[in-house]
């Protein structure tokens, strides 16, 4: 007799026998689903069986739900979608089972009975949604349950704000459908609504796994982020996750960015190498720091990492279709100009640093901030606060700059800022110009400079900073600079090498050149059509004119002519 391995016989009757499957056997409350399929013909049995498996099938599955509920962090809220989805749900299970209830058949008593549940139904659930009573045991009972179905599969937190919403959806469906019912009782052919398929939009993927999307979408392109840039945003992203717990994006809600933003308040710079808070969880740091009072990171600081994860939201937004952003409006308000932040050189400091012994005699590049006979006007050290000074270049862009990128056009030399090559990166698109070669420069020996390291066989102009472990070149250089400053005893926290930016840009006001000039000079992004200069709106011979009205007043660089290459 043809047979199958989940059918055997018990006295007379066929049954149902399955094993649990390995990955649920530890937790499923079964060894093996054994069940009676009422029947003693063995090919009755067979026909039964299939619908048999696969109700045991269903059960397996909804196991495997439980337990991944159970791993899933809690939603604090839940979206409107959401909401309208559950309540259509269980409108369909409502209008459902009273299809099943009719297709079996009703005599007199069973039909006036069915209406008197319909009526009572109605009754009670216009009663509550009119007076907002929403904590009945039933309807409570109903939304817990509602959540577990295969068609719905969400984990809500007991504390969320979206439970009075859960009951509201409950009870409107409850409504609706007995409304719908009464007209099938009057005899009106009212259908059953196909079941609603489950709900998993885009925006239930955990932060985490969208964190590395973005990072990826955003390095993809050519002129997209840095590895340092990819980096930072990808780090304090993560350690918002990894403070507020890893969720579903849309399982944050203004508390979690709230929180966020008051760990980082208490958190000093760089305080996973602080002694006493390198080992703790960032939101144990804080408390930590608060309490050993040690000054905490500056607001501007506090801002930037709230602009990196308000970054990484808008992306979610405009991928994923989340709701809000968390992030939005949470802003530190810092007292001053931003430009107050990093302030321009003084004259006093320039001549400090033009007159270093990296210009007046040093012991070797090593040694470049010692006293001594060498004069490093081969190397980097020498050059790139100079065209920092000519220019407003930031480091990065100057210390990038290949050979080939100090060019000539109609008898006027210009530097080229560029992000069009291998491993040369810029801020933003707006960041590509050309800059015309100051004659200060030409006369201090940069152009014979250039023309050696060609000779030379360099590729790059300044091969001595090699690029730093975070995929950025001024990084290393970032560091000599400011050791630099502490040498000559005139560093301080509102000057770096940025500083050159905003004094040479203090030195073309002071010169007379009009502002939408130095923009194209600095590489400023601006609005409308401002934003192409650049670009090369202004043409060379024009930003040329310009350059030449830069200098700087009272600042003595006359040592640096005799200087030969």
């Amino acid at each position: 007799m043809p047979s199958h391995t989940r059918l055997f016989r018990r006295g007379n009757v066929w049954w149902h026998r399955g094993p649990v499957p390995r990955d649920i056997q530890d937790t499923y409350p079964k060894t093996e689903e054994t069940f009676s399929l009422k029947t003693s013909d063995h090919k009755e049995a067979l026909r039964r069986l299939p619908r048999a498996m696969a109700e045991v099938q269903e059960r397996f599955d909804e196991h495997r739900r439980m337990l991944a509920r159970q791993q899933e962090p809690a939603l604090l809220e839940l979206t409107p979608e959401q909401l309208k989805h559950i309540e259509d749900v269980y409108y369909w299970h409502l209008m459902d089972e009273d299809e099943e209830v009719r297709l079996a058949g009703l005599d007199d008593a069973g039909f006036e009975e069915l209406n008197d549940l319909i009526d009572l139904a109605e009754d009670v659930g216009r009663y509550e949604f009119a007076r907002g009573q929403m904590y009945s045991p039933f309807t409570e009972s109903e939304a817990a349950e509602v959540l577990t179905w295969s068609s719905v599969d969400l984990k809500l937190d007991k504390a969320s704000s979206s439970w009075p919403r859960l009951y509201r959806a409950i009870q409107t469906a409850t409504v609706r459908a007995a409304q719908a019912r009464r007209q099938r009782s009057e005899g009106s052919p009212v259908e059953t609504p196909p079941e609603p398929q489950v709900n998993k939009p885009a925006d239930r993927h955990l932060a985490s796994t969208l964190i590395g999307e973005w990072v990826a979408e955003k390095s993809r392109v050519k002129g997209g982020w840095t590895p340092a840039t990819a980096a930072a945003n990808k780090l304090w992203a993560e350690r918002f996750v990894e403070m507020a717990s890893d969720r579903p994006i849309d399982g944050y809600g203004k508390s979690d960015a709230r929180e966020f933003k008051t760990a980082l308040l208490s958190l000093p710079p760089n305080w996973t190498k602080v002694k006493g808070l390198e080992k703790l969880a960032m939101k144990e740091a804080a408390k930590r720091a608060a309490e050993l009072k040690i000054e905490p990171m500056s607001g501007k600081n506090v801002n930037k990492v709230l602009g990196f994860v308000r970054a990484f939201w808008n992306w979610a937004k405009a991928n994923y279709d989340v709701p809000s952003n968390p992030f939005d409006g949470l802003n530190v308000k810092i007292s001053g100009k931003a430009r107050d932040e990093r302030q321009p050189f003084t004259l006093a400091e320039l001549s400090t640093i033009f007159k270093s012994p990296i210009y007046t005699g040093c012991q070797s590049v090593r040694y470049h901030n010692s006293p001594g006979d060498l004069i490093p006007n081969d190397n980097g050290v020498y050059w790139v606060p100079l065209v920092g000074l000519f220019t407003g270049c930031r480091s990065g862009e100057i210390i990038q700059l290949r050979t080939k990128d100090v060019k000539a056009e109609g008898g006027i030399a210009y530097i080229e800022v560029t992000d069009e090559g291998e491993e040369l990166s810029l801020k933003n698109s707006g960041s590509r110009r050309r800059i015309p070669v100051h004659r200060k420069l030409k006369e201090f020996g940069f152009l014979r400079f250039v023309e050696r390291q060609r000779k030379l066989g360099h590729k790059r102009l300044f091969p001595d900073f090699p690029k730093a472990k975070d995929g950025t070149y001024s990084t290393a250089y970032s560091r000599k600079f400011s050791n630099l400053l502490k040498a000559l005893e005139v560093k301080h926290d509102k000057i770096s090498f940025h500083s050159f930016r905003h004094t040479f840009e203090d030195a073309c006001r002071n010169s007379r050149i009009p502002l939408d000039f130095v923009n194209a000079l600095q590489g400023h992004a601006q609005q409308g059509m401002a934003g192409r200069y650049g670009n090369g709106l202004y043409g060379l011979k024009l930003l040329s004119e310009e350059m030449e009205k830069l200098q700087y007043d009272g600042l003595d660089l006359s040592h640096l002519f005799t200087k030969k290459v």
